[in-house]
């Protein structure tokens, strides 16, 4: 399991005074509001932030960090991740999924118990995510996140079970 979680991206830079607007990749983004760190993914090592403030303009947030008091020295970071440990995560529901856990997945048949390939990325749609499956001969194939199609999800296993409605996988 990863032990980071991405709760957004610098998306741009805010002001002169070394704040940045974050693109969020969470599904509650008032947890900016909470969040005391992050750590900032500079493609060569993840650096510990301190928030020191957190607003946000036309529904993104805006974050100042210690670290920083100027724009200089947060513009190189523009789309750089910005991620959680684990523990400061916010806790799931019954039946929920950090994304990441999901990744590399084997998706297995309901029916027969085979293999049907890899979970490669899960798209998230507004009504409901599609995950995205790599099958073994190299197609992929999309699969909706409900009930009826995943029955099952073991990350011990590292295995998601999936009910495959006839005439999915035919040619």
């Amino acid at each position: 399991m990863e032990e980071f979680l991405q709760v957004g991206a610098i998306a741009n830079t805010h002001g002169i005074a070394g704040e940045v607007k974050v693109f969020p990749m969470t599904d509650d983004i008032k947890r900016f509001k909470k969040l005391k760190e992050v750590y900032l993914d500079t493609g060569k090592e993840r650096k510990l932030l301190h928030v020191v403030s957190c607003k946000f303009v036309k529904n993104q947030p805006v974050l100042k960090f210690k670290e920083f008091s100027n724009i200089n020295e947060v513009e190189m970071y523009k789309r750089k991740g910005l991620f959680v440990t684990r523990d400061q995560a916010v806790p799931l529901e019954k039946d929920e999924y950090f994304i990441a856990d999901l990744i590399g997945l084997s998706v297995i048949r309901e029916d027969n118990g085979e293999v049907l390939g890899e979970l490669t990325d899960v798209l998230q749609t507004g009504a409901n995510d599609v995950y995205e499956v790599k099958m073994e001969d190299g197609k992929e194939v999309l699969l909706p996140a409900i009930r009826e199609c995943i029955k099952n999800v073991d990350l011990q296993k590292g295995e998601i079970t999936v009910h495959v409605m006839k005439g999915l996988l035919d040619e």
